[in-house]
């Protein structure tokens, strides 16, 4: 299995407590996702984050309906947080979500260590995936600018 990482930052002009508090909300995942994915979460709110929760979602990846199943591993208020996918579309797909006061503004990082499935043939869809987390991350990128000033 080949484990591949995907990093981002992301600067935001808001308290530390605002951002975790938007992120803490397992329903804003859907307002973050493109719309073309059909992200829905399955799991019946409201949802308590802490470890050991499960969230359910659905989503369509170019075209196919993929059922996925995350479990928050840590959970930190204001700090971090770290979901792992129990099921879905990955072999492995670990997140760490990491929030940090700068100034008056939060520095948001994402690092996402995933693997693709059915290695060695998965590794052939890699740069197609690649490509696609690029666009999801920065669609998440200016939804968030864009909603947390609203």
């Amino acid at each position: 299995m080949r484990i591949h990482r995907l990093e981002r930052e992301q600067s935001l002009p808001h308290p530390v407590e605002d951002v975790f508090a938007f992120f803490a909300d397992a329903r804003n995942l859907e307002r973050l996702t493109p719309p073309l994915l059909r992200f829905e979460v399955l799991t019946p709110g409201p949802i308590e984050m802490r470890p050991g929760a499960l969230i359910e979602y659905r989503l369509r990846l170019h075209g196919v309906g993929v059922d996925w199943l995350t479990r928050i591993e840590e959970w930190e208020p204001g700090v971090r947080f770290v979901d792992m996918q129990l099921a879905g579309p990955y072999r492995l797909w670990h997140h760490t979500h990491t929030f940090e006061t700068s100034g008056s503004g939060t520095v948001m990082r994402d690092t996402v260590r995933y693997a693709l499935p059915a290695w060695p043939l998965g590794e052939l869809a890699r740069s197609l995936v690649a490509r696609d987390l690029d666009r999801i991350f920065a669609f998440r990128r200016d939804s968030v600018a864009r909603l947390l000033t609203s």
